[in-house]
C-alpha cells in the first residue's frame, strides 16, 4: 500500500458486495404467506372430504407450487442463469416422466392381464 493506493482485491470487494444477491424481507414473508396459503389449501381438501382423482390432482398440483416456491425463491433458482436451471431441473423432471411412463405401463399390462386372464 505504497503512494496511498488501495490494492485491488480490496477495492473491488466492497464492489462485489453491493452486486451480490440481497433481497428484500419483504419477499420472503410474502413466499412464507404463500406457502402458508398453499398448506392451508391441501389441508383443506382433507377437511372438505374430496374424493378419487381430484383429491390427488390437488394434493399434488399444491404440492408442486409450493415446492416451486422454495426454489425459486429460498433456493435462488429465479436467478439464476437458465444453463443451471435447466441442469438441476431436468433430472428430476425426467425422472418424472419416466415414473408416468411406467404407471402407464403398468395400467396397460394390469388391463391386458384382467382381459385375457380373468
Amino acid at each position: 500500500m505504497t503512494h496511498g493506493h488501495v490494492p485491488v482485491a480490496q477495492a473491488a470487494q466492497p464492489a462485489a458486495q453491493a452486486h451480490g444477491q440481497q433481497h428484500p424481507i419483504k419477499l420472503y414473508l410474502l413466499v412464507w404467506a404463500l406457502l402458508f396459503v398453499l398448506s392451508a389449501c391441501s389441508y383443506l381438501v382433507d377437511y372438505f372430504d374430496v374424493q378419487g382423482y381430484l383429491r390427488w390432482f390437488l394434493i399434488v398440483v399444491f404440492m408442486l407450487l409450493k415446492a416451486g416456491l422454495i426454489v425459486a425463491v429460498f433456493m435462488h433458482m429465479a436467478w439464476e442463469r437458465l444453463a443451471l436451471v435447466v441442469a438441476i431441473l431436468m433430472p428430476p423432471m425426467a425422472v418424472l416422466v419416466l415414473m408416468a411412463m411406467m404407471a402407464w405401463e403398468g395400467e396397460y399390462t394390469k388391463y391386458l392381464r384382467e382381459f385375457f386372464f380373468g
